[in-house]
């Protein structure tokens, strides 16, 4: 059994499963035979240097972009075996969270979290704006939020509204494309912080593509790591004892070594 292979402690089967995966732009090669498992209930996190495909392997995950070859399984489903409705039916079990937050410049707060809402359920619309306003406060935002535009609010307030419709449907998986991109220390730390709390208290699977290695300490229980085209899989103390270059200078650099130090390891 590979490190990409093995589960974490206690877990079963799979909630994300990669094997295989190669993805190719013209010549050039960014993955060549990644294979990942992602257990229930553990936040994963996905890093590697520039140029080694971490979002792009985020977006084949979420069919978003089609690999060259591989078998990607998301909740059981090969998702390149999926006819539309079937499809559309996976991704409402999910939620994702992009890194600019990908609000809809013309929706409100409110009006952006009931988009999934009004697409994938037939509740009446008292309801839906019920569920919107508790999703609003889930992500600790304001009530005087849920009317406001995504320009009237700050990169924070975008970042949690972005989460918030995330969670609209109640997923069992959320997606996050490099979630304290932009927020300066304090506010990065805070999303960190509500991130772990939505994971436990709702029993979530995430999955995570960060640089924040303040992340990684705060919330990761394990973390695969791009290099070579390939994935290496390990808690971080498992992996600050690996020999490869890129592993060492990320992990044991001045970067490593104060989220070390502010996590007390």
């Amino acid at each position: 059994m590979t490190d990409a292979e093995k589960p974490a402690q206690g877990a079963t089967e799979p909630i994300i499963r990669v094997r295989g995966l190669v993805t190719r732009f013209g010549a050039q090669v960014v993955h060549d035979g990644v294979d990942l498992d992602v257990t229930k209930g553990e936040v994963m996190g996905l890093v590697g240097g520039s140029g080694t495909g971490k979002s792009v392997l985020l977006r084949e995950i979420v069919g978003l972009m089609e690999p060259s070859a591989g078998r990607i399984e998301v909740l059981g489903r090969d998702t390149r075996e999926l006819g539309e409705r079937e499809r559309l039916a996976l991704q409402a079990r999910w939620g994702m969270l992009f890194q600019d937050g990908a609000l809809f410049s013309s929706l409100t707060v409110l009006e952006n979290i009931q988009v999934s809402l009004k697409e994938h359920t037939d509740l009446p619309q008292d309801l839906i704006d019920e569920i919107a306003r508790v999703k609003v406060a889930m992500v600790g935002l304001p009530p005087d939020a849920g009317p406001k535009y995504p320009s009237q609010l700050s990169g924070g307030m975008r970042k949690r509204a972005g989460l918030a419709r995330s969670l609209a449907m109640d997923p069992e998986i959320l997606f996050l494309d490099e979630p304290t991109a932009g927020l300066d220390p304090i506010g990065a730390a805070a999303f960190d912080e509500l991130i772990g709390s939505l994971q436990r208290s709702l029993g979530l699977t995430v999955f995570m593509v960060t640089h924040d290695l303040d992340s990684l300490y705060a919330i990761c229980d394990r973390i695969a790591v791009l290099v070579d085209k390939k994935v290496v899989v390990g808690t971080i103390d498992e992996l600050l004892r690996q020999d490869h270059p890129w592993i060492r200078d990320y992990f044991h650099g001045p970067r490593g070594r104060a989220a070390s130090a502010a996590k007390g390891k």
